[in-house]
């Protein structure tokens, strides 16, 4: 779409950007080339393929919009300029100053609060069109990209995120809009305006804020963190702003609400998540205090500087795609058989060695082309050489294939030596270890001990000696010890202090209804994916009572802990009970405003004229 010469960003990038992504640099050849490629193995090719948190301001800004929109962003322009020039007459919202900025926002913000829906729709509208860059005045994609900046921080200063929560609150519990879509055998467009808007609005503000630039004023850090505080506390009623949108998710999957803009809540509660909970930088991070705090060494390395460099998997093979691999090899393996049995004494024994040891001495990975292209090769034979048994007929010597044509040095990717991953060893690893060693060579065990290795071969205490060396504690080990403990003497360990981080915040609310959202993520997902993968060996042979113990064991550790750790409404068993007589009778008990008028016949009445029976107590003892 195209206003006064210039185009919108977001959707030029999904209309002729990725499109030229997916066909490459030669257009059908490229994606002739790529298919030929996926199709020749089993494993896929090097994929360009950034691994991290999200992907750029545009492509996510191009994410939360449907072709279907596309005409709404000349209407969202319409209404800006119909409620701005109003006021001012000639100049563009551009060549305004901040405080003049700030004073019409401040009328929309009036605005915004009316009771007439249709325009209350038209102010957020024109809200809309300020979140989104004022494209209508920009003559490029970075001029968009700046003042879509600006306006989202001015929008914020302003207060206009609260008004909008209040709204989509309103619109959420519209109980006249729900029945209204239940009852139409198919929703559209029209049936979700108000909520796709302020959805939109409310997405533009999360991830443009979200992302840090260093060209940002100073004051816009600090603007940054308050909001990320404010959407990670109980900004609503007491819950948190994703709490709210995961609402949304299981009325839309319990058929309550069908007319929910699904794709715009989940993007805004992933944008949300991120920005509160905090990335794949920031979880390595919380490791890395984390294993400080309980003193544990340091990790050995940076997941995310591993993955980043790590090959792309390929995807699960497929039964006959087995197959297929089977009979290759079976052929192979016959060939190979047929030209042995031909060379007689030139015939070379076989040579047996570990993988693990080949694994560590050369590249994983750096051979896999050639194998590949080994393979195609073969499955290219004639259709004689194809359909005759080695056996049945005569030895055919054919020329080596020409070697296949070196890839440029531009397009290799290097990888580590060795295992990507550091060896990592548990303690129970090293137990049982011992304990098979000990049952072999001794005929006895000794339990948990891993220090005695009287009795024990030296190639076994060489083995121990490499094992504690790469010895992990996890902190998964520390947290499930600790829980047993504070399970098992919760009288003299006390409560455990709970950080008030927002992902306790957001658990806490998600637990009365976790099993709900989790059900309702997962329909959401597998229905609108349409993925299938073939059963392996603003799960073939796998029987269900093999790991059923497992499952009730754990199930019952994790109620146990969320009933220890967040439910406060019954009192502990194991409060402590002030039993001094003198730290009682000190206490300062509230008494009534007429009780020093009243004492002496409360005293008469409740102490001097109830008999007691003295005898009693001598005859009970």
């Amino acid at each position: 779409m195209q206003t006064d010469n210039m185009e919108v960003p977001a959707l030029n990038h999904i209309n002729t950007n990725s499109i030229k992504q997916k066909l490459g640099a030669n257009g059908k050849d490229g994606f002739r080339n790529q298919r030929k490629d996926s199709e020749g193995s089993m494993e896929s090719p090097n994929l360009e393929f950034e691994y991290g948190d999200a992907d750029s301001a545009t492509a996510e800004l191009s994410e939360l919009y449907s072709y279907t929109e596309e005409p709404e962003f000349n209407l969202n322009r319409e209404y800006f300029e119909e409620d701005f020039r109003r006021y001012v007459k000639e100049r563009k919202w551009a060549e305004l100053k901040w405080e003049e900025q700030k004073a019409h926002v401040m009328r929309l913000l009036d605005a915004l609060e009316v009771t007439n829906r249709e325009k209350r729709l038209k102010i957020a509208r024109a809200i809309l069109y300020l979140a989104q860059g004022v494209f209508g005045e920009c003559c490029c994609e970075e001029e968009v990209l700046y003042w879509s900046r600006s306006n989202v921080f001015l929008l914020y200063e302003m207060g206009i995120f609260t008004a909008l929560l209040e709204l989509l609150t309103m619109e959420i519990e519209n109980s006249q809009a729900c029945s209204s879509a239940v009852r139409k055998p198919a929703v559209s467009l029209a049936d979700s305006t108000e909520l796709r808007v302020l959805l939109s609005i409310m997405y533009l503000m999360v991830e443009v804020m979200r992302q840090e630039v260093d060209e940002d004023r100073p004051e816009w850090k600090s603007t940054r963190q308050a909001f990320k505080t404010e959407l990670g506390g109980p900004l609503y009623n007491g819950e948190p702003f994703a709490l709210l949108l995961f609402t949304m998710v299981t009325k839309f999957c319990s058929m309550n609400a069908p007319h929910f803009p699904m794709k715009k809540v989940l993007l805004l509660l992933w944008k949300t998540a991120l920005f509160t909970l905090g990335g794949f930088e920031d979880l390595q991070h919380i490791k890395v205090c984390a294993r400080g705090r309980w003193a544990l060494p340091p990790l050995p390395e940076d997941p995310l500087q591993v993955v980043r460099v790590m090959r792309a998997a390929s995807p699960p093979a497929s039964a006959m795609e087995l197959i297929e691999q089977q009979q290759k090899r079976g052929r192979r393996s016959r060939r190979s058989a047929y030209v042995d049995s031909l060379e007689g004494d030139k015939k070379q024994p076989l040579m047996k060695q570990d993988s693990l040891d080949t694994y560590n001495e050369r590249d994983p990975f750096k051979n896999d082309d050639t194998r590949d292209e080994d393979e195609e090769a073969e499955d290219a034979e004639g259709p004689l050489e194809a359909e005759l048994d080695p056996l049945d007929r005569d030895v055919i010597i054919q020329p080596p294939p020409m070697p296949p044509p070196l890839r440029p040095p531009s397009e290799r990717v290097s990888f580590p030596r060795g295992l990507p991953w550091a060896p990592k060893v548990r303690e129970r690893d090293i137990e049982h270890f011992l304990e098979m060693s000990r049952n072999k060579f001794i005929g006895f065990t000794l339990g948990s001990d891993t220090e005695t290795l009287v009795g024990l071969p030296r190639p076994i205490h060489e083995s121990v000696k490499t094992l504690k060396q790469h010895k992990y504690v996890s902190m998964a080990e520390v947290q499930i010890k600790r829980e047993e403990e504070l399970q098992q003497c919760p009288m003299t360990l006390g409560e455990e202090d709970v950080e008030e981080t927002p992902a306790e915040i957001l658990y806490q609310g998600m637990l009365p209804n976790l099993s709900q959202y989790v059900v309702s993520i997962h329909t959401h997902t597998h229905t609108h994916t349409h993925t299938h993968q073939p059963l392996s060996v603003c799960d073939i042979d796998a029987r269900p009572w093999d790991f059923q113990a497992e499952e009730c064991a754990l199930r019952e550790s994790i109620e146990r802990f969320n009933t220890r750790r967040y439910d406060r409404s019954q009192p502990s068993a194991f409060t402590p009970v002030d039993n001094c007589l003198q730290s009682v009778l000190g206490h300062q008990v509230a008494l009534p405003q007429d009780f020093p008028f009243s004492y002496e016949l409360w005293l008469q009445r409740e102490v001097f004229s109830q008999p007691i029976h003295w005898e009693g107590l001598l005859q009970a003892h």
